[in-house]
């Protein structure tokens, strides 16, 4: 039994029909699939007690099952496309594991096969804010943004043409008027890696409520892997030793 005494669920969502990337999620990295990484991660967890994966995919399933995951059912098809709602599947597992297993857990821990360099301390991190603090809906795991938001151009239809007109966070028409990075407030974006309390999903149909606390990682740890260029990269960083 692990360090707490609530039900704390590691949810992790692989589903076959990856674009970017075919079979992306079991793409071998660094000599273990993609999935796999999380896995290994996420089993080392002080406070995750229970470990599934919903996938599409028997291949899919077959494979975490021998990384130490369950996989307990297959994902229907119709939550597994590109634009499915991800608190679609999450609801479907919960009322699956309800249903089948009599188990509501308290937590819902979910994370993704595509950010490889996470940390077990990252996830306990966030599950540590929730178990402590009673007000608190969520925690998630972040990361500062490589390119600032409020930089980021737009793209204008102007008679038959499209033309660049600005920048998003910047006021002036130029396109080459964008401010230095140090003059804007610091964004972050989720690392993937999100815990929340599942009174917070059934009764807000939210994976993070109002209350929502963070964990801040470096960005070498926020690596999300979606293309075949993001898994040279990773096998880069691997090779050299950077996050393993």
């Amino acid at each position: 039994m692990k360090n707490s005494k609530k039900k704390i669920l590691g949810l992790i969502g692989i589903r076959s029909g990856s674009t970017g990337v075919k079979n992306k999620n079991i793409k071998k990295l660094g000599g273990r699939p993609l999935v796999g990484w999380i896995i290994k991660t996420a089993r080392k967890s002080k406070y995750i007690n229970k470990l599934v994966v919903s996938t599409d995919s028997k291949k899919y399933a077959e494979i975490v099952k021998k990384l130490g995951a369950e996989a307990p059912y297959l994902r229907p098809r119709g939550l597994a496309t590109k634009n499915s709602p991800e608190i679609k599947y999450i609801k479907h597992m919960l009322q699956w594991l309800k249903n089948n297993e009599n188990y509501v857990p308290d937590i819902v821990v979910r994370m993704m096969a595509t950010v490889p360099f996470q940390k077990t301390e990252d996830i306990d991190k966030i599950i540590s804010h929730i178990l402590l603090d009673k007000k608190v809906d969520s925690s998630a795991v972040i990361a500062e943004a490589r390119q600032h938001p409020h930089k980021a151009l737009k793209i204008k239809k102007k008679g038959k043409s499209k033309i660049l007109v600005s920048y998003i966070g910047n006021k002036s028409t130029e396109v080459g008027s964008a401010l230095s990075r140090h003059i804007y407030e610091p964004a972050y974006f989720r690392a993937n890696v999100l815990a929340c309390k599942i009174e917070v999903i059934n009764k807000k149909n939210s994976l993070t409520g109002n209350h929502v606390k963070f964990n801040i990682i470096p960005q070498d740890r926020a690596v999300d892997i979606d293309t075949e260029l993001d898994f040279k990269i990773t096998e880069y960083l691997i090779k050299n030793k950077k996050n393993t």
